[in-house]
């Protein structure tokens, strides 16, 4: 597999020494001054810099913008098919038939669909701090569904209003009929969506590294700057962050289709190595793909459902309850809010709303909510000053480029 680039490689090292021969012929002066780049960008923050991160946010966009737009000129084409399929299906939407009722079936799971895959994507494809949707989304998806499959001994919840709410059938289920299975089949569409969207986030740092090695320029990309130096500093890498890098890489380069399988099927905050070592060492892209959709759609997902399944089975929350309420002095006062969440929650399964039980929002799913509009908040921040930063960027290497040509 490294064999494929060897004359990358070469033509790499030819540009670099092509570098040094301009305006830095020292290569510690060139490091000083990407370190002052980069030390200069991250000053360009909403709190530190407000008017001008909004600016540079601003004039970013416009430039994506012009660019996607010649993007989808060129490919003018494939934009008319779409277009045209498109007109096509609303056609099929509005026109009275009996197609109607396949037409309504198709389009609820295609959003159901799209819904959890544009969360996978969020959740790993790097804009800004990245949206943890799992922990925020999915997850309290799962426990709401495992919680009520004991409470109704039953995942038959009638739709509507189900997924938007859950509650109870209305013929009883049987006593003890609920299994860790039949949780896992109810939510395993949302679960394979959200995990497919992982693996398609996944795919920006294999095609950046990809056409860097064929092109044989300079990436501008940071972490695949820090890739390259670790792979020049292998042998004298010495702390553990360095070291579980090299063995990422090592294990993908080595192993290939089974390696990356591996390093996508678990919780791995250092997969993002994975697909640049693959675009870097040219590995085919349907491998690479195709071991990263099975790893994170079916395998990881499965462990993280039936993590989260297992925790919140009823007897599992029940001794949680019991534990917290066995907490010297604070444990009555901190058990109370979550005996009145579950009472709750069993009252809404159930449609009784209206027996005397009060129904003002809990402290913890206050919390909760408020938790998800902060991270919610801080990822579009992170955003607009990523974007803003990599406009600085832009500039940075205008200005290198114009001295170089003077």
């Amino acid at each position: 597999m490294a064999e494929n680039g060897t004359d990358c490689d070469q033509r790499r090292i030819g540009m670099i020494k092509e570098q040094q021969n301009g305006n830095f012929t020292d290569p510690s002066l060139l490091s000083e001054q990407k370190l002052r780049d980069r030390e200069e960008r991250q000053n360009i923050v909403l709190w530190r810099q407000p008017l001008i991160t909004l600016q540079y946010f601003f004039l970013e966009t416009l430039i994506n913008l012009k660019e996607w737009t010649i993007k989808l000129w060129h490919r003018r084409s494939i934009v008319m098919s779409f277009l045209l399929l498109l007109a096509v299906l609303t056609a099929a939407y509005y026109i009275e038939g009996t197609h109607q009722q396949y037409v309504q079936y198709t389009e609820k799971k295609f959003l159901w669909c799209a819904y959890w895959v544009g969360l996978g994507i969020l959740s790993s494809v790097g804009l800004g701090t990245g949206l943890h949707t799992f922990l925020l989304y999915l997850g309290p998806h799962i426990a709401s569904v495992t919680l009520a499959a004991y409470e109704c001994n039953s995942v038959n919840f009638p739709e509507p209003p189900y997924p938007d709410q859950i509650i109870c059938p209305d013929e009883e289920g049987i006593e003890g009929s609920i299994s860790l299975w039949t949780i896992i089949s109810k939510v395993r569409l949302e679960a394979c969506m959200w995990g497919a969207g992982t693996a398609i986030g996944e795919l920006p740092p294999y095609f950046m590294a990809r056409a860097a090695r064929l092109s044989g320029a300079e990436p501008d990309d940071e972490e695949y700057q820090e890739f390259e130096e670790m792979l020049e500093h292998a042998e004298a890498a010495q702390d553990f962050a360095s070291r579980a890098k090299l063995a990422v890489q090592n294990l993908v380069q080595k192993v290939g289709f089974f390696g990356i399988l591996a390093c996508a099927s678990i919780p791995n905050p250092l997969f993002d190595l994975a697909g640049i070592t693959c675009g870097h060492f040219l590995v085919p892209f349907w491998t690479f793909f195709g071991a990263t959709l099975i790893g994170k759609a079916i395998i990881k997902m499965h462990i993280q459902k039936l993590f989260v399944i297992i925790t919140f089975s009823k007897h599992i929350v029940e001794q949680m309850v019991s534990l917290i309420g066995a907490v010297p002095s604070i444990g009555p006062s901190l058990q109370k809010p979550f005996q009145e969440y579950l009472e709750a929650q069993r009252i809404k399964l159930h449609h009784k709303s209206d027996n005397g039980v009060p129904q003002g929002d809990n402290w913890l799913s206050w919390m909760f909510e408020k938790l998800v509009i902060i991270m919610v908040c801080y990822f579009i921040l992170s955003i607009i000053n990523s974007m803003a930063q990599s406009y600085a960027k832009r500039m940075q290497q205008k200005m290198y480029s114009e001295e170089k040509t003077k």
